[in-house]
């Protein structure tokens, strides 16, 4: 549906629209390069942070798990001490030698068993320190990191607060305007902004040159363009073009060169 008024509007004037749109928009580009990739690196540094509190707690449960490991192995030893003391008991009171060498066997066992469960125990801690190392690496970092990105949040704060409110004033100057345009020029004009790498959709022709890619335009082009009476775009970038004074730009005539006339020649002689 077109806007109201758009379709009444004259080729001139929906161009000095267009005009009057992107030297809005190039002032809103100009308050957000001022931020720079400042905010792009705040979302990394909190991204860093967040990520570092995982490895953090997950490391810190693996090293709680570690150690409920290590004590069940150390209950687990003191269960095999006892067995082995409660077998000495019964060598003693052994009728025969078959049940002296089935209580040995048992002994052994749990001797064994005693011997796994220390190795296990050497491995779990050999698993904490070095776990340890690492999360301590990672808090330093972690704390670098935070420090970081408050010094960071601060700038962009700062940045913000001394140009949001002219960014809200022209955010809303840029709506009104758009609300003159029809949705068809609007849309090309959002989409040629899109795809220009300095934002520029909208550009005047200088020094016979394009605005926007500097490529030189014809003689019978520029009259078009100058004549306001259809929307024309650059061959070569495909920017909306709109003639100097539209732009407020006083156009420069480059002065040719006097031809030398034969009279002018023998008048000099």
């Amino acid at each position: 549906m077109a806007k109201k008024g758009s379709t009444e509007a004259t080729v001139e004037e929906r161009l000095q629209a267009l005009y009057d749109l992107q030297e809005i928009d190039s002032k809103i580009d100009r308050i957000r390069t001022i931020r720079g990739e400042l905010p792009l690196e705040v979302q990394d540094l909190e991204d860093e942070v967040a990520g570092l509190e995982t490895r953090i707690n997950n490391a810190d449960e693996a090293i709680q798990a570690l150690e409920t490991e290590i004590s069940n192995k150390k209950n687990q030893i003191k269960d095999s001490e006892a067995a082995i003391k409660k077998y000495e008991e019964q060598q003693k009171n052994v009728r025969n030698n078959r049940e002296f060498d089935a209580i040995s066997k048992e002994m052994e066992y749990q001797a064994l068993e005693i011997e796994l469960a220390e190795k296990k125990i050497r491995e779990f801690q050999a698993q904490i320190e070095n776990k340890k190392e690492i999360n301590d690496a990672s808090k330093v970092k972690l704390e670098e990191t935070k420090q970081e990105l408050e010094a960071k949040k601060n700038e962009l704060d700062e940045i913000i607060a001394e140009t949001e409110k002219e960014e809200k004033e022209l955010q809303a100057q840029s709506k009104k305007a758009e609300e003159v345009i029809e949705d068809r020029l609007l849309s090309a004009y959002k989409r040629i902004r899109d795809n220009a790498r300095n934002g520029l959709a909208v550009v005047p022709v200088e020094r016979s040159a394009c605005g926007g890619c500097f490529n030189k335009i014809p003689p019978q082009r520029q009259l078009d363009i100058n004549s306001h009476k259809k929307v024309i775009v650059c061959e070569h970038c495909g920017r909306i073009l709109v003639d100097p004074k539209m732009a407020g730009i006083e156009e420069v005539v480059e002065e040719k060169p006097k031809r030398r006339t034969k009279r002018t020649a023998r008048a000099k002689k």
